[in-house]
């Protein structure tokens, strides 16, 4: 027997979540979207209420202060967050990297737990201007010297790269190796001499939050900054990059979607047009049956693999399928929901224009749709369509 009862808990989880992003931070979208960034005294207070609701860094356990919630749970949680805008999201509720459990002695004391407590920021240093979706193609590289370890290079489009504390930074430590071995994950603080922030690159949406270029000249770090162990830096990233296909692509997609067809729907029983609600036109219809399918299909593939996690199996054949799906649905239903507005939709004066364009970059990071759909059809080539 298989039951799809959502526990009493879990929905006074979903229901918590929901109520607080629309009383209290889906309000300072226009704002944020106005400035480039939250204005601090906001920032505090509506931080400081998530904290006292137990909402900050969710994904994390309840041992290191987090949420400590299961897959499902956390899924459930993001599709709520993913009502509201990204930069919102990282502020309020914490951009904590799973990765950081990997924190040993007085790295959780340093980075682990002031980060999941709110008190530092954390960014992830991955992307280089010739490694993007094939991230084991890095050239920043540390070279060992002696008990130290030198580090040289550029990453680029690093979120939050220029306000944070520190970074985990993805280096080459053996050029024969590479992924196979030859990739280790550094915590470099902001101070560390050798580390600059350079130019934070304007982008289409995300709005609120910076995308920096770091720059590594000679910057010199000791050991006991390596995050894990010296080598395993790739099959680190690649497991954290999993849960964020999962949890910050997939849940927050159909959260985001479903937001986009509420307004739609609410437009389509209002707008009149040729004496009848646009609604009652076949066109629109079919627009709003793609879009509510489109989104139960993607909580469905969400919730599956969510369920497949907290069972212990592992889900990275089904990974890519809710990347690429959840990804192109987002797409697809923003352009509807834009549709049905006609040009109240074009313009700044409804969130719709916004999630459009935030949305576009789904089918870009954490691996390009057209690389999810190589990998998805190796695993077809090589074992079918595996449950």
């Amino acid at each position: 027997m298989i039951d799809f009862e959502i526990p009493e808990e879990t929905r006074l989880l979903i229901d918590t979540v929901r109520k607080f992003v629309e009383a209290e931070v889906q309000p300072l979208e226009d704002e944020v979207e106005a400035l480039g960034h939250i204005p601090p005294d906001k920032l505090a207070d509506v931080k400081g209420k998530a904290q006292a609701l137990g909402l900050y860094a969710m994904n994390m356990p309840a041992d290191v202060g987090g949420g400590g919630l299961s897959a499902i749970d956390t899924c459930f949680a993001e599709e709520q967050l993913g009502t509201t805008s990204d930069a919102l999201i990282r502020r309020v509720f914490g951009q904590v990297y799973d990765m950081l459990l990997a924190c040993e002695g007085q790295q959780r004391e340093d980075y682990l737990l002031p980060t999941v407590r709110g008190d530092k920021i954390c960014a992830m240093a991955i992307t280089e201007p010739g490694a993007g979706s094939d991230a084991a193609n890095i050239s920043t590289t540390a070279d060992r010297d002696g008990d130290t370890f030198v580090i040289n290079g550029r990453k680029h489009f690093i979120s939050d790269g220029d306000i944070a504390d520190y970074a985990i930074v993805m280096t080459l430590t053996d050029r024969e190796k590479r992924a196979r071995g030859g990739i280790t994950l550094f915590l470099v603080d902001r101070d560390t001499p050798g580390f600059s922030v350079g130019r934070v690159q304007a982008m289409m949406g995300h709005r609120g939050y910076g995308h920096a270029e770091l720059v590594f000249e000679d910057c010199r770090v000791s050991a006991d900054k390596i995050l894990g162990q010296l080598g395993e830096g790739f099959r680190l990233i690649m497991s954290t990059i999993s849960r964020v296909r999962l949890a910050h692509i997939g849940a927050r997609s159909v959260g985001m979607a479903g937001r986009v067809l509420e307004l739609a729907r609410t437009y389509a029983n209002e707008r009149q047009h040729f004496g009848q609600p646009i609604g009652q036109f076949q066109m629109v219809q079919q627009m709003l049956a793609d879009m509510a399918t489109d989104i139960f299909a993607t909580r469905s593939m969400v919730l599956n693999t969510a369920w497949e996690i907290d069972q212990g199996n592992d889900p990275r054949r089904k990974l890519s399928m809710v990347k690429l799906f959840a990804s192109e649905m987002m797409g697809r239903v923003a352009d509807c929901g834009l549709q049905i507005f006609g040009g109240m939709g074009f313009s700044k004066e409804m969130p719709l224009e916004r999630i459009y364009r935030d949305c576009r970059v789904l089918r870009i990071y954490d691996g390009t749709s057209e690389i999810h759909r190589m990998l998805i059809a190796r695993q077809v080539l090589k074992n079918g369509l595996t449950l």
